[in-house]
């Protein structure tokens, strides 16, 4: 996926979850944060930054939203929109070695609604996408912060795999280089314990990779998946 109007600048404060302020050659701006998450590890003050702007004429209450930050050497998405994205012109593409025939984004089924439904091969296949910000020594982790949502959804999955359909915890790692991934147990030990839990019981967890430059996110490669 492509960013357009893509401007640097340097972090200067959270004042908020929803809004940054950022120093930028035009002076400090108001920014919208696209991830609620915590970041702190991210989001500190100096930190290069990258800001998508927005025309005067969009009905908006700020001209930026936050998109990437430099952390060391390691450039980062965090947009929390970018991987579902992402995710769609991948699968879209046949990144998993199939193009599917049918794909669907925002699929409900029974009381639930997944991020995709894909039909291959006579296979009905549902799977939820979470985007992974959190690196710590070159090991991805999620989440940042406590998810209830993301332990219903891995019980979701468990649910529909129970029916006799692919089920598929799709983490995309935002960001490029890293050794593996596992859940998050010191944050959140409940969602590891789902996540475990759920590929138990046929669950598929899945890790990839992603290129990124400040304009753009790639899904590039699989990432050992450690539970």
């Amino acid at each position: 996926m492509q960013y357009s109007n893509v401007v640097p600048g340097r972090f200067v404060s959270r004042p908020n979850r929803f809004l940054a302020q950022v120093e930028t050659a035009d002076g400090v701006q108001t920014c919208h944060v696209k991830n609620t998450g915590r970041c702190a590890e991210l989001l500190l003050p100096g930190a290069p930054v990258w800001l998508q702007r927005f025309g005067a004429d969009a009905k908006r209450k700020t001209k930026f939203d936050l998109i990437a930050v430099q952390k060391g050497a390691l450039l980062l998405n965090i947009d929390s929109q970018a991987p579902n994205a992402a995710a769609r012109e991948f699968l879209a593409s046949g990144g998993l070695g199939w193009i599917p025939s049918v794909l669907r984004p925002e699929y409900t089924w029974g009381d639930s609604r997944f991020d995709f439904y894909l039909e291959h091969g006579g296979r009905r296949c549902l799977a939820e996408v979470k985007g992974v910000t959190l690196e710590e020594g070159g090991h991805a982790r999620f989440p940042d912060a406590p998810t209830e949502r993301g332990v219903r959804h891995l019980g979701e999955l468990e649910r529909a795999a129970a029916e006799g359909l692919g089920a598929t915890a799709f983490f995309v790692i935002q960001m490029e280089g890293m050794k593996d991934f596992a859940p998050n147990d010191v944050t959140h030990p409940a969602f590891g314990e789902a996540l475990r839990h759920a590929a138990e019981s046929g669950v598929r967890a899945e890790a990839w990779e992603c290129a990124v430059t400040p304009e753009s996110l790639r899904i590039v490669r699989p990432v050992k998946v450690r539970l």
